[in-house]
């Protein structure tokens, strides 16, 4: 039977996020500026509201769902362990309509687990990324991958994803880099960098990557562009994100929260999913940009960044109700 070709190929670590809802806590942040720690007391008992367990989660995994509730064939290049997570987590992708074909199992590693500690509207994360062995599956071209956080032992899958985008250019790679990514730097991987078609990260990580403290939007955008991506897309919290197409800068405000946000995880991811999901359906990049505000919206009003994404329908309903405020401008 004649399959339809794949619309996205999300290519990244997966996790079951365990979400700590604190109560004892206080934030402190340096004067001007967002660096801030949360504070408990040391060598003590503290007490918590609940704890929520959400599966299969990650940005490649949120990235995924998202691409599959919105209407396209998504399919998720990942590694599970052969314990119960890793069945709870392939189940729970399967029941979001994720193209699992790809996804290899571990028999004797364990599944991805992080504890998110909630306090507020944001959270920070206690991450642990298991050793797998990283190999690249075979799997047909995809309009897009969307490259994202993998664990710090995986410079060489990188090389094999490079290998594969210079092999079949006619697949446009997405890339929201994490952690380890940021690290590696723009030299070692120069080769993804030159190939990316869209690059997404937010202010505080385009200045980690820089080297930089400057928070002037248009030198971080060009600088980054610099390197190699076609579009970049910086997002700036509650001040909305900006898009560089390669000739303009334009700017978008987030969209408007129907009730104060509840819980932020996943909203980057949201953000990025829903604004390659738009290219992905023939929408053009300004086009993409009004889409890409309003699932991290709907996310923010749920625990984990999954509950909370919209299907094609519920998107275009929020984007028919927005304020006359909500559009692109070119800065």
């Amino acid at each position: 039977m004649f399959k339809k070709p794949l619309d996205i190929v999300a290519i990244g670590d997966t996790t079951t996020d365990a979400f700590i809802r604190l109560k004892d806590a206080h934030v402190t942040c340096k004067v001007n500026t967002n660096d801030c720690e949360i504070c408990m007391p040391f060598g003590d008992k503290i007490p918590f509201e609940y704890v929520k367990v959400v599966k299969a989660v990650g940005n490649a995994a949120n990235a995924a769902v998202s691409g599959a509730r919105l209407g396209l064939r998504s399919a998720l290049v990942t590694n599970l362990g052969g314990d119960q997570g890793g069945k709870d987590d392939m189940a729970e992708l399967q029941k979001n309509a994720v193209i699992t074909s790809y996804i290899k199992i571990h028999p004797n590693k364990p599944s991805n687990y992080h504890f998110v500690l909630w306090y507020d509207v944001d959270r920070t994360i206690l991450v642990k990324h298991t050793d797998y062995d990283y190999k690249l599956p075979a799997f047909p071209a995809p309009k897009w991958i969307y490259l994202t956080s993998l664990a710090s032992t995986t410079y060489d899958y990188h090389m094999m994803i490079a290998d594969y985008l210079e092999k079949n250019p006619t697949v446009r790679l997405a890339f929201q880099p994490g952690t380890f990514q940021m690290e590696l730097g723009f030299e070692k991987l120069e080769r993804i960098y030159k190939k990316t078609d869209f690059l997404v990260v937010n202010v505080e990580e385009a200045q980690r990557m820089l080297k930089t403290k400057t928070r002037d939007i248009k030198a971080l955008i060009k600088n980054l562009a610099d390197y190699g991506p076609k579009m970049v897309a910086i997002t700036d919290n509650t001040s909305g994100a900006y898009l560089y197409t390669g000739e303009h800068y334009y700017h978008v405000p987030m969209y408007p929260d129907p009730r104060p946000a509840f819980e932020r995880t996943g909203c980057g991811d949201a953000w990025a999913s829903t604004f390659i999901s738009a290219l992905a359906l023939g929408k053009d990049p300004l086009e993409a940009l009004i889409w890409a505000p309003v699932n991290p919206m709907s996310v923010a009003q749920f625990i984990g960044a999954q509950e909370g994404l919209l299907t094609r329908e519920q998107l275009e309903w929020w984007l028919n109700r927005a304020p006359e405020e909500y559009r692109v401008k070119e800065i």
